[in-house]
C-alpha cells in the first residue's frame, strides 16, 4: 500500500512563497507518475501540476503557470510544488497524488484526475489578500 503525505501548507499574504513536499512510503517511487491537485470550497478537484516518474516531463494548469514549480527527488521519494507570488484564489487544500507507471513511460505525465491510484490527505494553502 502507498501513502503520501503533503507537508508545508500554511496561511500566508498575497504575494508570499510556500513550499509543498510530498513524501510517499514506498520502495519504488521512481515507478510512479506524480501529480498535485487542489480543491477549494465549493469546487471540484482540479490539476495543478504534474511530473513524470523520471522528472524530465512537467504539466501546468494554465492558472498557475510561471508561479508554482513541480520537482521530485527520487532519492529520498519526495515531490515538491514550489509556489511563489501567491494569490487569494489560490487557496484550496491541496492533494498529492501517485500513479504507479511503466519505466517505458518515461516522458509522460498524467493530468486526469481518475488516472491516479494513489491520494494523499491534503494540506490547507490559505491565501490572504
Amino acid at each position: 500500500q502507498v501513502q503520501l503525505v503533503e507537508s508545508g501548507g500554511g496561511l500566508v499574504p498575497a504575494g508570499d512563497s510556500l513550499r509543498l513536499s510530498c513524501a510517499a512510503s514506498v520502495r519504488t517511487f521512481s515507478s510512479y507518475a506524480m501529480g498535485w491537485f487542489r480543491q477549494a470550497p465549493g469546487k471540484e478537484r482540479e490539476v495543478v501540476a504534474a511530473i513524470s516518474w523520471s522528472g524530465g516531463a512537467t504539466y501546468y494548469a494554465d492558472s498557475i503557470k510561471g508561479r508554482f514549480t513541480i520537482s521530485r527527488d527520487n532519492a529520498k521519494n519526495t515531490v515538491y510544488l514550489q509556489m511563489n507570488s501567491l494569490k487569494p484564489e489560490d487557496t484550496a487544500i491541496y492533494y498529492c497524488a501517485g500513479l504507479r507507471v511503466p519505466r517505458s513511460s518515461g516522458g509522460n505525465y498524467y493530468y486526469t484526475l481518475d488516472e491516479y491510484q494513489y491520494w494523499g490527505q491534503g494540506t490547507q494553502v490559505t491565501v490572504s489578500s
